[in-house]
């Protein structure tokens, strides 16, 4: 008798399953937020936009990078995901890492890059912000051309043309608008998500819970407003 009822109950939470997955809703100013001003995104037309903020000097956000890569195989097919890399924790370096981004982004190797310069800050050290002894910032933090050997081990590109992209006034235009659009979207702090500039994730949770969080927003955007 123990083991039929225990059958039952297998079974009967088998069946629940569906039926509880299909009636999960998120909630508005609980699970995410609808930003004031809604924000240009910078896909094409008839895409999404699935944002993340973040900075490769963020331990939160190379924690988070599995995460990330769970959610961007998982977007839907009208979806598509793009990087803003925040600059607000001067002490830690954080502007030296956008301003290094944006010139990956402009010489097409951001993407190839992108884990290997998270791998250069918090595995080999190579721009590592941090003592791994006294884990106390430390006094000579990675410079740019740090930065630029590190991209030229990873995608070939020479040092002397990652630092004049770095140094270009287009780069530092891109800087000045992530900052004012990272200001606009009331980014608390990073790792953080937002929707096709208009919602912006609140509730990380489990990799799935994340996944079904951002596919119920790309839906909510994908039907017409």
């Amino acid at each position: 008798m123990q083991r039929l009822a225990v059958a039952v109950l297998l079974v009967g939470a088998f069946l629940e399953t569906p039926d509880a997955q299909a009636a999960r809703t998120f909630t508005e100013g609980h699970d995410y937020v609808r930003l004031p001003q809604p924000q240009s995104t910078t896909v094409l037309p008839g895409k999404v936009e699935v944002m993340e903020v973040f900075s490769y000097g963020c331990p939160a956000c190379n924690i988070f990078e599995p995460k990330m890569n769970a959610l961007r195989r998982a977007l839907p097919a009208n979806a598509q995901l793009v990087l803003l890399p925040a600059a607000f924790m001067t002490a830690e370096d954080w502007p030296m890492f956008q301003r290094a981004y944006f010139a990956a982004q402009f010489l097409h190797v951001a993407e190839q890059a992108h884990q290997g310069i998270f791998d250069a800050v918090w595995k080999t050290g190579e721009l590592a912000t941090t003592d791994p002894d006294t884990h106390r910032l430390k006094e000579r933090m990675p410079s740019i051309e740090d930065a630029a050997r590190v991209y030229a081990r990873l995608t070939g590109i020479k040092p002397e043309t990652f630092l004049a992209t770095a140094r270009s006034f287009s780069v530092d235009v891109k800087m000045k608008a992530a900052d004012s659009q990272i200001l606009a979207m009331q980014v608390p702090g990073t790792p953080s998500i937002v929707v096709n500039g208009r919602y912006r994730v609140d509730s990380m949770g489990s990799p799935e819970e994340l996944i079904e969080l951002v596919k119920f927003l790309v839906a909510k955007e994908s039907t017409p407003h």
